[in-house]
């Protein structure tokens, strides 16, 4: 049994690996050519694009692996099948079930290492991009998130609450065009606060040259009253620096940039604890922490998809028509895992089921397969047998 699972790891693995690097080379390709316009813009030079295309690769074989190791899976059962190898197992005593066992302890190894990508890799990577995009091309990339506006932010303060509002992102928790509005307990305004830039801390925000606007508490009054002020209603007044008190920090600022999938569970609650505490919406951050945990069981059943298809080369088919019906399943659940998204999201549907369910719906589809192919001729002899003896 050793003997057989170390040669069956060995072929996938080595099918896996080669569709990987297929994949991963094809979109890169198309990447660099999509972003080929964006050469010779300013200082920006091809090595430039060359280097994000670089720092893009870990979320890249992050979002492929699982289509990877389907296609892969079903290479190496199918030429197994065709060098009769499969056969040899299936009568030496290895019945489909248990082999389906062996693909499960097989994929162990590759779950292993998606879970230090998803955990480690590709966030870093995911950060480093963000930084490297923004100071080489000044703008935080095509899915950060941000308006025309810029970026919002909000939190609590010890006298009401505060909206950020920055213009621009820059590497190391800079920003360009940042202004603050602070509101007291009962939700007024009070001040209004505009920099031409500012950089993130920890614990604190610094700007530069900063325009203060400070609206006096009677002026709400007495417009409410239709009489005149006793004191401006608004002060400006002129300041080279400031240093203000703040629970944002550089990595909830790219938080705001990352989609959420691709940060780390660390960084993620975090992100879910900064919303929950200024009451802002967290739903999508839940359910991409339920996705994170159902990632590695998307590959047990890419798996398991893989395993009746490959057992069925021992039959009919060629390893050209598997490999393409593959390929659509494997597009197939990538599309029902994005439309159970947005859906979810529509809907507000609980985030567990979001996850859960087109992994759960596609295992039982495969397993369902797997006894079909196993056990699908014994079912139809015993039922010709027993419609023969009733005639």
């Amino acid at each position: 049994m050793k003997t057989a699972r170390r040669y069956l790891a060995t072929e996938i693995y080595r099918s896996s690996a080669v569709v990987l690097m297929a994949l991963v080379g094809l979109f890169t390709f198309f990447a660099l050519v999509d972003d080929l316009d964006k050469v010779g813009r300013g200082d920006f030079k091809i090595y430039h694009l060359l280097f994000l295309e670089l720092l893009a690769l870990p979320t890249r074989l992050y979002d492929i692996l699982p289509i990877g190791l389907l296609i892969g899976s079903i290479l190496a059962l199918a030429g197994l099948a065709q060098r009769h190898e499969l056969v040899i197992l299936r009568v030496s005593g290895i019945s489909g079930m248990r082999m389906l066992v062996m693909l499960w302890i097989v994929t162990i190894p590759v779950v292993i290492f998606a879970l230090i990508l998803a955990e480690f890799l590709t966030p870093a990577a995911e950060l480093k991009l963000s930084e490297a995009t923004l100071s080489l091309t000044g703008s935080a990339g095509k899915n950060a998130g941000v308006l025309r506006s810029g970026y919002w932010f909000k939190e609590t303060t010890p006298e009401g609450d505060r909206i950020i509002n920055v213009g621009a992102l820059q590497s190391g928790g800079g920003a360009l065009t940042v202004t603050l509005y602070d509101f007291n307990a009962a939700r007024q305004l009070t001040s209004t606060v505009t920099a031409v830039s500012g950089a993130f801390g920890t614990g604190e925000l610094a700007l530069t040259d900063v325009t203060v606007n400070t609206i006096s508490p009677e002026t709400e009054s007495a417009l409410a009253k239709g009489s005149r002020a006793t004191t401006p209603p608004v002060t400006v007044t002129k300041e080279a620096t400031r240093t203000v008190p703040t629970s944002l920090t550089p990595e909830l600022l790219f938080a705001r940039v990352l989609t959420p999938e691709r940060m780390s569970f660390i960084d993620l609650f975090d992100y879910i604890g900064y919303l929950s505490a200024n009451h802002l919406v967290a739903e999508r951050q839940i359910v991409a922490v339920w996705r994170k945990l159902i990632y590695p069981f998307t590959l047990l059943v890419m798996v398991t998809i893989a395993a009746p298809l490959g057992f069925m080369q021992t039959r009919r088919g060629g390893v050209g028509a598997k490999v393409f019906l593959g390929i659509l399943l494997g597009v197939g659940f990538f599309m029902l895992n994005q439309l159970s998204l947005n859906v979810g999201m529509l809907n507000k549907w609980p985030a567990w089921l979001t996850a859960v369910g087109p992994n759960a719906l596609a295992l039982v589809l495969a397993m369902t397969a797997v006894l079909i192919v196993e056990y699908g001729s014994t079912i139809s002899r015993r039922w010709k047998a027993l419609r023969g003896s009733r005639a």
